[in-house]
């Protein structure tokens, strides 16, 4: 039952941390036009090694008050997000790359799919499992 919890445990934080970095992604876009702005990512992987490693990964901050806001779940810290570097320079200080902040984009969200289709799939062949073999 362990490894059972732990993989969809596993699986849940992708699905938490890709819906993030999708966000992030999206911000990047919605701001390609924006004088300064300098575009963020999140190295996957390893904000993956870390949610799955422990509940608190290092750094992290706790709310030690009931009144204190908690950060929404899988919200990346401004120290753990990377900034993206244009390879053109431009004349308003903006780095986002549209073709690379598309690319990205339809990237995430075909990982994330993927991710669901996993879950749905081990979710139907458990439900398999537990089935009486009268029950066809």
């Amino acid at each position: 039952m362990q490894r059972l919890t732990s993989t969809l445990e596993f699986h849940g934080q992708a699905l938490t941390l890709r819906a993030e970095r999708q966000r992030l992604i999206a911000s990047n876009i919605a701001n390609a036009d924006t004088p300064g702005y300098v575009a963020r990512d999140m190295d996957f992987a390893r904000a993956l090694r870390e949610a799955s490693g422990s509940s608190a990964a290092a750094g992290a901050m706790a709310t030690t008050h009931a009144s204190h806001l908690a950060e929404p779940a899988g919200a990346r810290s401004a120290a753990e997000l990377n900034y993206a570097h244009n390879p053109q320079d431009s004349l308003d200080q903006n780095t986002v790359d549209l073709d690379r902040e598309r690319a990205s984009f339809a990237e995430n969200a075909v990982k994330y799919e993927a991710t669901l289709r996993f879950i749905n799939g081990h979710m139907r062949t458990l439900q398999d499992a537990m089935r009486s073999p009268n029950q066809g």
